[in-house]
């Protein structure tokens, strides 16, 4: 069996870490899959934009748990500025 490979965003490709979290929590991976490719580089970008790897840890946790709870895109962010 393959691995599914997730859509990344409109700019950023998706990084494995964060693939790997989504792939392992089937709720938040069902929104993933209806948001957007400008939502999805929005969640892409805060994640990797956390200077320290603890804070890219913590980014992925949380947005796995709004995910899950329907959020769209990150909350109180300026917003990815590579776009």
């Amino acid at each position: 069996m393959t691995k599914k490979e997730l859509a990344g965003g409109a700019v950023h490709k998706m990084p494995d870490d964060f693939q790997k979290a989504l792939s392992g929590a089937p709720a938040a991976q069902a929104v993933w899959e209806t948001i957007t490719p400008l939502a999805r580089n929005e969640w892409v970008c805060w994640i990797i934009s956390g200077k320290k790897a603890e804070t890219r840890s913590i980014r992925i946790r949380k947005g796995i748990s709004k995910l899950k709870g329907g959020m769209r895109r990150p909350c109180c962010w300026a917003g990815c500025t590579h776009r």
